[in-house]
């Protein structure tokens, strides 16, 4: 993947905090791009790809989002997280958990297209 594609972003953010694997999809790449461009602001990724083998997959029924290379969650909150969500739903985004309470604030964002599962929801 040409990471210079995506000049908000470094593969770095996006590699698994497990066992540095990175096979983040061009196509959610340029997505998250996108949104970032529209949002004009930061975005600090907090997780990002995750190998099938990452502690947070092994809990899993089977490897989620992160796994696929389509997913990541951004450290956010307050009127920032819903500006973020509004705009990412907008964006096209099919997947988004929101995680706004306690410590560790970040939304979800996936792009996943799994019509057994919601669109939005909390952890």
């Amino acid at each position: 993947m040409n990471w210079s594609d995506y000049p908000n972003f470094s593969a770095k953010e996006f590699d698994c905090q497990h066992c540095g694997a990175n096979e983040m999809k061009p196509e959610f790449m340029t997505k998250l791009q996108a949104l970032r461009t529209a949002y004009g602001a930061p975005m600090r990724i907090t997780s990002g790809y995750r190998c099938p083998q990452h502690p947070i997959e092994l809990k899993k029924a089977a490897p989620g989002a992160h796994a696929s290379g389509q997913a990541c969650d951004i450290g956010v909150q307050g009127a920032e997280a819903h500006r973020l969500l509004r705009m990412a739903l907008e964006a096209g985004f099919t997947g988004v958990g929101v995680q706004q309470a306690g410590l560790g604030r970040f939304l979800h964002l996936d792009t996943l297209e799994n019509k057994n599962r919601p669109t939005v929801w909390s952890y």
